[in-house]
């Protein structure tokens, strides 16, 4: 009997342990959170962000992505108000808005990705070389009337000497979104891009090629950051503060590794470009400097953002907005702390 008794504890002992660990295993101490992310549109232009997304940096700091295309600034705004999204990535001017319309209380800009205009001046390929003053004469689609894309365009060609309706037509009748369709339909007679669309669409023709980049002739500009509101910052979580750290682990990525682990690193969010044309986009962007080094904000850089939404006619010249009712850089001083930086 106690043979049999010994013999049952044995059999049992591998059960025990089966079920102990599988009883472990339910037990998740690292709860991932989703973070809901709406996009102004879906650009290499954002490449630190979808390297983060990609190589696991979001999922190292127990945060998942769910990662919409709201095809404009004014929709990622809208999700942001209606609690539809957590994040927005959209041009800070945003806020600047939205700030305006409601006293002071708007979604605060709590991290920079961008440091200048990401468009490309699409137009006829040529064997002379382009200069601006092939412009003249020419009208250029720059997208909706008061986005970053016009309103950078408009000041940047200023800065060269050229003014919207004395020496060139500027076409705001189109979103953003719809221009290289537009363009290929045959209207204007230069369009801007972002990449890899710029990069895609003059692999298909001929005739067409990149002449210019808008971020390079406007110079430094915080273009293009990640907002969100009062609420989802103060979180006890830290899940702003986990947010960055990640998106900054991307850009250290993208501009540390080798272009092909960078192109690979891409690909899954890209999976219309080919390898080729990621490549050329990323490289048209490091050459011009896109990518903000850091995710906190200058009052520099902002006051320069207002000054290009002034000259558009966006704003009256004596609005005064307060940096602070816009931006936070509370979680991006955090994480540049965090990394040394």
């Amino acid at each position: 009997m106690k043979k049999l008794t010994f013999l049952y504890l044995l059999l049992m002992i591998p059960l025990v342990s089966v079920f102990s660990f599988a009883g472990c295993d339910s037990v998740d101490t690292n709860t991932m959170e989703t973070v809901r992310l709406y996009e102004v549109t879906h650009s290499i232009f954002y490449a630190p962000l979808y390297i983060a997304i990609n190589k696991g940096f979001f999922e190292d700091e127990n945060l998942e992505i769910d990662l919409v295309n709201a095809n404009g600034s004014n929709n990622v705004m809208t999700a942001l108000l209606s609690n539809s999204a957590d994040v927005g990535l959209a041009g800070p001017e945003t806020s600047v808005y939205t700030g305006l319309q409601s006293n002071g209380s708007t979604p605060k800009v709590f991290g920079q990705l961008t440091a200048c205009d990401g468009s490309f001046l699409v137009g006829a390929k040529s064997d002379k070389e382009f200069e601006l003053n092939d412009l003249k004469g020419k009208t250029i689609i720059g997208g909706r009337r008061g986005g970053m894309p016009a309103m950078t365009l408009q000041y940047a060609l200023h800065l060269a000497g050229l003014e919207n309706g004395t020496d060139y037509t500027l076409n705001l009748d189109y979103d953003f979104g719809m221009v290289a369709s537009v363009y290929d339909s045959g209207i204007g007679d230069y369009c801007t891009m972002f990449e890899p669309t710029a990069s895609n669409y003059i692999s298909s023709k001929t005739n067409k090629a990149i002449v210019a980049s808008v971020g390079k002739l406007g110079g430094t500009v915080p273009y293009t950051a990640f907002i969100a509101s009062d609420k989802w910052l103060s979180d006890d979580s830290g899940h702003a503060e986990k947010f960055l750290r990640a998106v900054y682990r991307g850009y250290l990525y993208l501009v540390n590794k080798d272009i092909d682990d960078v192109v690979s690193a891409l690909q899954p969010s890209f999976d219309g470009s080919t390898q080729e044309s990621i490549k050329s986009s990323i490289q048209n962007y490091l050459s011009i400097n896109a990518y903000a080094s850091t995710p906190v904000m200058t009052e520099e850089g902002f006051d320069r953002l207002l000054e290009i939404i002034k000259f558009a006619g966006e704003l009256e010249q004596n609005t005064i907005v307060d940096f602070d009712d816009v931006c936070t850089n509370t979680y991006a001083q955090k994480c540049i702390e965090y990394f040394g930086a």
